[in-house]
């Protein structure tokens, strides 16, 4: 064999369900990491906004539902960005939580618009392009999901769907 030939790398065969955990479930689980972040310093600093620096503000119901909702979105993130599995129930709850409310506020700024107010959760999140109404629900489709779960230690992988 010649000095400068390398041979090739013998790799272990990866099954289906890895391939698709490293390719599509795993990154979604960081984009959602990113993003979330992202909608909790725009609802945060819309509170913050509102509490402090606009005028004539008189009623604080939509401030601190927002300010709810941002340290809602926080609180979720903990969840995506490490994968233990108190985290994981971490943002089980929180998404819950968050999709609760995005449901009860909504309808309820329809019904009552003048209580409601200007929030994040407004006819269900229609200020920030309904991403308060779908971004919860992706995000439990993907904590639920089983590979989620068996990377997250909640569930575990079955012997059968280990390759030999």
């Amino acid at each position: 064999m010649r000095k400068d030939s390398v041979e090739p790398a013998i790799m272990p065969p990866v099954s289906r369900r890895d391939a698709l955990w490293a390719n599509v479930v795993s990154p979604a689980g960081y984009v959602l990491a990113v993003s979330y972040p992202v909608l909790a310093l725009s609802t945060g600093v819309r509170a913050v906004y509102q509490l402090y620096f606009k005028e004539g503000v008189t009623y604080y119901l939509p401030v601190y539902l927002s300010a709810l909702a941002a340290l809602s979105y926080l609180t979720a993130t903990i969840g995506f960005a490490y994968r233990r599995r108190w985290t994981w129930w971490l943002s089980v709850i929180a998404l819950g939580f968050e999709t609760a409310m995005t449901f009860v506020i909504g309808v309820w700024s329809f019904v009552d618009p003048e209580f409601i107010g200007r929030t994040v959760w407004r006819h269900f999140g229609e200020d920030y392009g309904y991403f308060p109404f779908f971004q919860p629900l992706l995000g439990l489709v993907w904590l639920f999901w089983p590979l989620t779960m068996e990377a997250y230690k909640i569930r575990k992988r079955k012997t059968e769907d280990i390759p030999a």
